[in-house]
């Protein structure tokens, strides 16, 4: 095959291919901790950039303007596919890992919405949108030229430090937020601490561009480019080269749409589950992602091993049919953990909320609309972690184990007043509303459950940068695999805490989010069984698929 004749004619060296992995994981993890810091401090942005009396709504607004990032990847992936394929793969993944720390230091920069009103926000997303177009041509490019530099059998083992890094880059982020936490009074790190994770970028950014300059092109590239067979447009080949239209759907759906939302529930729902709706500390919270994170990155080494030796598929297929039967189990058995007193009480004293047009509609205000009396008090109850019941009836009411509770006059008018008076009338029922610090027990209870996540988030991404190289040619490979995982990455993982939460949102479950992770990893598993080749992995070749 092409790919392993370039690489038998350069043979880099054990020291070469440690700096190939170095620089590529450690670029790949100051990228991604640009991209992740964002959601780590989504608690503190809802206020800094939006001026909403709206837990609820704020935080939506926050994982919105997340989501932006995330719909600009294919268009990012498409851009610098093109550049990969016909500039190189080195010189296009320095433009991206520059154009991300640029933007994200710029979060760092803008002033608040205090200060600026709405260009507060519109900045935000606009340097969002630059990360998101940075972030679609990192991988494939990281990913690619670490493939490009492995030798066949131990392609799934080398590109796993890749896999790994995107998870250390939300290891980073956690990290450097419980540092500054650590080092700056917490009224003063809400105030203006949590711009300095966003200035440090500037930092990484520097790191990260002096151990890639110091590598060379990828070897497959120049063997390619000294024979004359470049693409001519790799994004229109990506399309039109025989069998690829099929290869880019099991890419899309099968794998990435797979890996990503599985890894979104497992870092990303979690993190959000336990600060939010479980109300746990949120240095405590940091601290165990932090731990759980850590410990995982190993797995998807082990994982990328593995798949050298029983091919690429086997491993995709058990994470994604283990997530299908753990996922629920797991976040059900973290929120007896994280939170006993609360969960117990949904269970011992259900919560009815009766009246009219009791539904929720969390982005009412800004469409200038009034939300429904029933629809404020069933947001306020989602946003404190409080399972209900709805019961049709002619007035509004809110009754626990059958007794009704008096609706305060100001309810009505006032989020805060709304969320501390349900506070208030459901704590005498059992329900702990306080900053829960678990006994170390349930902490370790936490910390494995995440790992159990973790597993199988490594299941289904340790081996996939060996996998996606080594289904595309080499011409067009940085545009046929960085578009469908950017497209899959970006829409189907990047928009889940959105609609994860804007489902818990309307239903009231405060783990109903989960199905959305559950459908798109049934439909994936489906398509990964069909479209996956068994067996040990092989080198690209000519085929229908």
């Amino acid at each position: 095959m092409e790919d392993t004749a370039a690489i038998a004619e350069h043979q880099p060296s054990a020291k070469e291919i440690r700096l190939v992995i170095a620089a590529s994981s450690a670029g790949t993890v100051f990228e991604w901790y640009d991209f992740f810091i964002y959601g780590t401090l989504a608690y503190i942005l809802k206020d800094a950039f939006y001026d909403v009396d709206n837990e609820t709504l704020g935080l939506l607004l926050v994982w919105s303007t997340f989501a932006v990032g995330f719909a600009f990847r294919p268009i990012g992936a498409i851009l610098f596919g093109y550049l990969g394929d016909k500039l190189g793969r080195k010189y296009t993944f320095l433009v991206t890992v520059t154009l991300m720390g640029v933007a994200t230091a710029g979060v760092g920069l803008i002033p608040t919405v205090e200060t600026a009103g709405i260009a507060a926000p519109i900045i935000v997303i606009c340097l969002r949108i630059i990360q998101g177009l940075a972030l679609g041509g990192e991988y494939g490019g990281a990913a690619i030229y670490v493939a490009e530099h492995a030798p066949p059998e131990k392609r799934g083992f080398y590109t796993s430090f890749i896999q790994a890094s995107v998870v250390g880059g939300f290891v980073l982020s956690i990290l450097v937020v419980l540092a500054c936490r650590a080092l700056i009074p917490e009224e003063d790190f809400v105030a203006w601490g949590w711009r300095i994770p966003f200035l440090l970028s500037i930092i990484l950014l520097g790191i990260s561009l002096w151990m890639r300059l110091k590598l060379s092109e990828s070897p497959v590239f120049k063997a390619m480019k000294a024979a004359g067979k470049m693409a001519g447009n790799p994004f229109v080949e990506s399309f039109t080269y025989p069998g690829n239209k099929k290869r880019i759907f099991i890419a899309l759906f099968g794998i990435t749409g797979v890996l990503t939302t599985i890894w979104y529930t497992a870092f990303f729902s979690s993190l959000s589950f336990l600060r939010g709706p479980m109300r746990m500390e949120q240095g405590l919270v940091e601290w165990i992602l932090l731990i759980a994170g850590s410990l995982s990155m190993a797995f998807y080494v082990i994982v990328g091993k593995w798949s050298d030796r029983v091919g690429r598929k086997k491993p995709i297929i058990i994470g994604a049919l283990g997530a299908l039967a753990l996922l629920f189990p797991v976040f059900w058995a973290m929120g007896s953990l994280a939170n006993p007193g609360l969960a117990q009480a949904s269970t011992d004293n259900p919560v009815v909320v009766s009246g009219q047009q009791c539904t929720t509609d969390p982005f009412a205000e800004l469409a200038g609309a009034q939300q429904s009396d029933c629809g404020k008090i069933l947001e306020a109850l989602t946003a404190n972690g409080v399972r209900y019941t709805i019961a049709e009836a002619d007035t509004l009411g809110l009754a626990v184990n059958g007794e009704p509770l008096p609706i305060g006059a100001d309810w009505l008018d006032s989020g805060t007043a709304r969320s501390e008076g349900i506070i208030a009338a459901l704590t005498p029922y059992g329900f702990d509303f306080e900053r829960q610090s678990p006994p170390f027990a349930s902490i370790l209870g936490i910390i494995g459950l995440l790992l159990v996540l973790g597993v199988l988030s490594a299941l289904t991404y340790g081996s996939v940068a060996a996998l996606l190289t080594e289904m595309f040619p080499a011409q067009i490979r940085y545009s046929s695999m960085s578009i469908p995982y950017h497209i899959g990455a970006g829409y189907l993982g990047g928009f889940l805490p959105l609609i994860s939460s804007i489902i818990v949102a309307r239903t009231g479950d405060i783990y109903s989010g989960i199905w959305y992770t559950w459908v798109v990893v049934a439909f994936g598993v489906a398509v990964a069984w069909w479209g996956l080749k068994d067996g040990p992995p092989t080198d690209f070749a000519d085929d229908p698929a």
